[in-house]
């Protein structure tokens, strides 16, 4: 090999000229590094070139070489370049070298540990961290860092060994690199401890954990930013390992990171950080969290830290502690229970809605505006004390004060339309004042002041936005001539953002006035169709989705044939949209396409070729092939955000080992192409879109039925492939669109004159081989997904999709080609009902002992959605449901004594629901389920006494267990009578009608109708739970059918009723019961 011209070559690729370094690295390619001497000859130039530069680049290229040459170069040869290499790099004066050969030595490492070779490199290393030379503790420590990176648990020696020197180095009190490598050490060690094989490494690493909050603490008050982040980082790394690694230290380690994030005498990157850490741990560590009551105690001081927001009239957007303390209230209230985040926030939101200082008053509107999604329900409880306040802050002279409002409006009607939309009266002239003021204001303002008056314009669009939703045709219909004119003002206006919201808002409107929006209908189109088609900036893409967006509200308010003239104007825009390169706009144009195909249904089918090809192509975008070119100017993009390929991806800073464009490349290349590094990424553009077209697709499917029918096949092939995709919303969507499908293809079999499905095995209705064969691959897909899935909100939705899909369907879906999968279902629902299952724990923990009463909202929701399962289990099965209930009982009936009323009330929902279903085969439990039943009779929560007379009446209805009913008919109507005073709870009333109604049913002989009677008939016509007329319109039918002489008396009184339940609303009765009751009231007639 020609030394002196490899050099040359090396030397080439250094110098600025685009030429020279290509035609030097394809020699380079060709040439030399296809032989093993090429190896040889740069590890010679590392240790010993004069010139920085090349020992550098030499480096970066050897470690490239390692894997494909090291072993076939010559014992002898190798003996020697190891001792070189490490020597050299003991010695090495530039740092960036240091690392840069540092992880040469890791990669022969890695090789040579495998054959059982290089021995003795752990005893230099140690000798090296005990020596006197700091820079040759820096280097050893590197090295054993990236050398663990590379080998784990194939470094030679004793844990406890390493253990011990760690103890040593990571309290170095002369470099901090020192004890930043030892900390990275330390975090590879974390990920390949297993804490019950090795009890004593555990020990040793929770020793550890004390020191290495010792270094975090040290580099924060020294400054040291770099050192620092690596600390952190760890930290992070930590949450991700077995939760035993920092179970001993976790509250303190909470503690400590609260009161960095609190302290404002330091830097602002670091306390963002160590929310970003509380994040983290709420997230993945919420049960350990909620275990030490913790929750209250991050909530307060989190509150605290929005108070620092100042102004938000700014487009910054860099991450600062008072935003990252408003993205962990958010974290906190969905994760942890009420009791320790929304109740003590609630506490002390009274003293900053009424502070002096307008910062407080701005942070507490925020905050509660953060908390509305992960508790709804206990908010929406909470309503009547919190609008006044919101109301009020509506009216505050500082304008960023009414901005928050508008916000918190918003957001409280993202989540509660329906409850706050019940007072529209009083908020919506609040906006409307509040939207007054700025635009009057627009034209003399500038600068920072036109930011505010813009927010507080934006603002009430978005609020305006959100709460329409919660107001029915007739409700918004008077606003309309007060808002359409003031939206359609800005429509023109130069700021796009105000634009956008106005026209959002005018979206939302429509749909909620329905056929009102009709008269405004046209001029709105001829106002925003200048939009549907520009394309020159990011910002008219962005107005143009939004535009798309609610053109396709306005469809859906005005119906088919107003809208038919836009039609193909708009699929073609929407079409053409596709090849723009803008991923929003992409996802705004299948949403389109389902609004279209909702509102056609099978008159879409002339656009499916198009949708159904969009669709497709979105489904097949690459993730992972993607070509990356980052050369010098790389360096521009430190710290910011670009798309590669779809990825959002961050520009780190190029770290001391491998500062080479050359290497940069690869090593962006080496990410890209390994799936499993991209777990830790997060999101991708690309998954997230795809999330879109998968739903979409279910849309089409359900919309246009049989015209869907030549794409089906192919569709399921391409949705199938993503249900075990990493991303959850992507698995989420994929089985939803799967179920949807399943019950679309059931329906269209059912019309086409396959007979009803009946309850119960064996299967007295067989499906057809394609509808088995669908039903398997759901089935089975499902299956795999639920019993690992690791995502509450993914378990929730497969419960939810099975519920209903059980209900609509039938047994059917229970078979798959291997035989029945009753017995798996109920394994995984039991697991969610005890809090069992993966999507419950902690990561890291294997199941805990002790399960928390407590639970989040949306934690609850996991199990409530399981119980509808159970339920829907009972719809299919019918009477051989018995024998799962002997499996069910004892955990559904433990929430039946909760201490929280909506756990209360969905069990004893739940179980009266299946001994409805269920019939005769309740009878073996109708002793404990009538004891339970009665005792819920004098439950606090009306909600659950509703169901409990419901339960009561079923019991009595279905069981053959008559003595045990008769036996407690005394307690039974000693229990109901009270009720009959609560005027104010229709529900309450309705199922106490409905249960005394199934009592005279079942024993006419044994209650005294003459008494029981007139006050039963006191309760019609039922207000809510329509479901109870079946019971009471038949039972009067038979109680005339027996000349029954109380009835008979009564009759003057019960035909008004027969009159209004006979009117609409149509759903007041079934078909079979409206039949009987015409019959009945003709005959009274006569």
């Amino acid at each position: 090999m020609d030394e002196q011209e490899f050099v040359q070559l090396l030397d080439a690729l250094l110098q600025p000229d685009t030429a020279r370094v290509k035609a030097a690295t394809e020699t380079l390619n060709k040439n030399y590094y296809t032989s093993p001497a090429s190896l040889n000859a740069l590890l010679h130039i590392v240790s010993s070139h004069p010139k920085s530069e090349l020992r550098q680049l030499a480096a970066v290229e050897a470690r490239k070489l390692v894997s494909k040459h090291w072993e076939q170069l010559p014992a002898d040869q190798k003996s020697s370049l190891r001792d070189q290499i490490f020597q050299s790099t003991l010695n090495e004066d530039s740092k960036l070298i240091r690392h840069s050969a540092a992880r040469v030595i890791s990669a022969i490492a890695s090789i040579d540990f495998e054959d059982g070779q290089w021995q003795e490199l752990p005893g230099f290393l140690h000798q090296a961290c005990t020596s006197s030379n700091v820079r040759h503790r820096e280097v050893a420590t590197y090295i054993i860092w990236t050398t663990l990176e590379h080998v784990g648990d194939e470094f030679p020696g004793k844990p406890s060994d390493m253990y011990k020197l760690f103890n040593s180095t990571i309290q170095d009190q002369e470099s901090a690199e020192v004890r930043s490598n030892t900390m990275m050490a330390y975090s590879r060690l974390a990920m390949l401890l297993d804490a019950e094989e090795d009890p004593k490494s555990l020990e040793l690493f929770q020793e550890a954990v004390p020191s290495m909050v010792g270094v975090l603490k040290r580099c924060v008050e020294e400054g040291d930013e770099d050192h620092a982040l690596q600390a952190f980082e760890v930290f992070q790394t930590l949450l991700g390992c077995e939760s035993a690694l920092l179970q001993k230290h976790f509250r303190d380690l909470v503690q400590f990171m609260l009161e960095l994030a609190s302290t404002t005498t330091i830097d602002d990157d670091f306390r963002s950080q160590a929310l970003s850490f509380l994040m983290q741990c709420v997230r993945y560590r919420k049960l350990k969290i909620q275990g030490l009551r913790l929750g209250e105690e991050i909530t307060l001081k989190a509150l605290q830290i929005v108070t620092e927001l100042g102004d938000l009239t700014s487009d910054d957007e860099d991450i600062t502690p008072a935003r990252s303390a408003l993205g962990l209230l958010d974290i906190l209230a969905s994760e942890l229970p009420p009791s320790q985040v929304v109740i003590p926030l609630m506490k002390a939101l009274g003293q900053y809605f009424t502070s002096q200082n307008p910062d407080y008053r701005q942070a507490g509107i925020l905050a509660l505006g953060m908390c509305v999604e992960g508790a709804p329900d206990f908010i929406a409880t909470q309503l009547h004390e919190i609008l006044p306040l919101v109301l009020h802050l509506l009216e505050d002279p500082e304008v960023k004060v009414r901005a928050a409002a508008l916000n918190g409006v918003a957001r409280l009607a993202d989540d509660l339309a329906e409850d706050v939309g019940k007072e529209h009266a009083r908020i919506i002239p609040a906006i409307i004042k509040n939207f007054d003021l700025a635009v009057n204001e627009l034209h003399s303002s500038q600068g920072d002041d036109l930011e505010r008056k813009l927010q507080i314009v934006r603002g009430s669009c978005h609020a305006i936005d959100s709460l329409v939703e919660g107001l029915g045709s007739e409700e918004v219909a008077p606003y309309l001539p007060e808002l359409m004119p003031r939206f359609s003002k800005l429509f023109g206006y130069d700021d796009f953002k105000c634009k956008a919201a106005a026209i959002g808002a005018v979206g939302s409107l429509a749909i909620a006035a329905d056929k009102g929006f009709v008269p405004y209908f046209e001029q709105t189109m001829n106002a925003l169709s200048q939009y549907v088609t520009i394309k020159e900036s990011p910002e008219d893409l962005e107005l143009r989705g939004a535009v798309c967006d609610s053109i396709g509200s306005f469809a859906a308010a005005v119906g088919a044939e107003a809208f038919q003239p836009y039609v193909r104007p708009l699929m073609e825009a929407s079409e053409e949209a596709l090849h723009l390169d803008d991923p929003r706009l992409r996802e705004t144009s299948y949403t389109l396409w389902s609004t279209m195909a909702k509102v056609y249904e099978e008159r879409f089918a002339p656009y499916l070729p198009g949708a159904v090809k969009g669709l497709q192509d979105c489904l097949e975008q690459d993730e992972t092939g993607v070509d990356v070119e980052l050369g010098a100017h790389a360096e521009d993009l430190v710290g910011t955000e670009v798309v590669i390929g779809g990825r959002k991806v961050k520009v780190a800073a190029a770290t001391d080992d491998d500062d080479s464009p050359i290497d940069l490349n690869d090593e962006a290349m080496d990410a890209l192409g390994d799936d499993d590094e991209w777990d830790d990424v997060g999101v991708t553009a690309v998954a997230m879109e795809k999330e879109i077209a998968v739903e979409v697709f279910g849309d089409l499917i359900t919309h246009t039925r049989r015209d869907f029918l030549p794409y089906l096949e192919n569709t399921i092939a391409k949705v199938m492939e993503l249900v075990d995709h990493t991303y959850e919303g992507l698995r989420k969507a994929a089985l939803s669109t799967m179920w949807r499908t399943y019950a679309c293809i059931w329906g269209m079999a059912e019309t086409e004159g396959m007979a009803k499905w009946k309850p119960g095995f064996p299967l007295q209705v067989e499906p057809s081989d394609d509808l088995k064969k669908l039903g398997n691959l759901v089935m089975t897909a499902t299956l795999a997904v639920w019993q690992d899935e690791m995502d509450r909100g993914t378990v929730t939705d497969i419960n939810r999709e099975l519920a209903a899909t059980l209900r609509l369907c039938g047994p059917a879906i229970l078979i798959t080609e291997k035989g029945p999968v009753i017995g798996e279902i109920a394994e995984q629902l039991l697991q969610i009902i005890t809090k069992r299952h993966p999507c419950q724990q902690d990561l890291g923990d294997d199941l805990e002992d002790e399960v928390l009463e407590e639970s989040s909202e949306y934690d609850w929701l996991v199990v409530e959605t399981a119980m509808e399962v159970v339920t829907c289990l009972a719809v299919a099965l019918g009477p051989s449901f018995g024998e799962l209930w002997k499996m069910f009982e004892k955990p559904i009936v433990k929430y039946a004594s909760s201490q929280e009323s909506a756990e209360r009330t969905a069990a004893v929902g739940n179980i009266a629901e299946c001994v409805c279903y269920m019939g005769e085969s309740c009878t073996p439990f109708t002793t404990g389920l009538l004891k339970l039943f009665l005792h819920r009779l004098s439950d606090e929560d009306f909600e659950t006494k509703s169901n409990a007379v419901y339960g009561v009446g079923l019991l009595c209805e279905k069981t053959t267990d008559v003595s045990e009913i008769l036996k407690n008919l005394p307690s039974i109507f000693s229990k109901l009578e009270p009720l009959l005073d609560a005027r104010d709870q229709a529900r309450l009333l309705d199922n106490t009608a409905g249960c005394v109604s199934r009592l005279i049913s079942r024993f006419p002989e044994k209650i005294p109708v003459g008494e029981v009677l007139p006050r039963l008939v006191d309760l019609l016509p039922l207000r809510e739970d329509y479901e109870e007329n079946k019971p009471i319109y038949s039972m009067l039918v038979k109680l005339y059918q027996a000349q029954e002489p109380t009835v008979q008396q009564l009759t003057p009184r019960l035909m008004p009723v027969f009159e209004k339940v006979l009117s609409p609303p149509e759903e007041q009765l079934e078909e079979e019961t409206r039949a009987q009751l015409v019959e009945l009231v003709k005959y009274l007639q006569k």
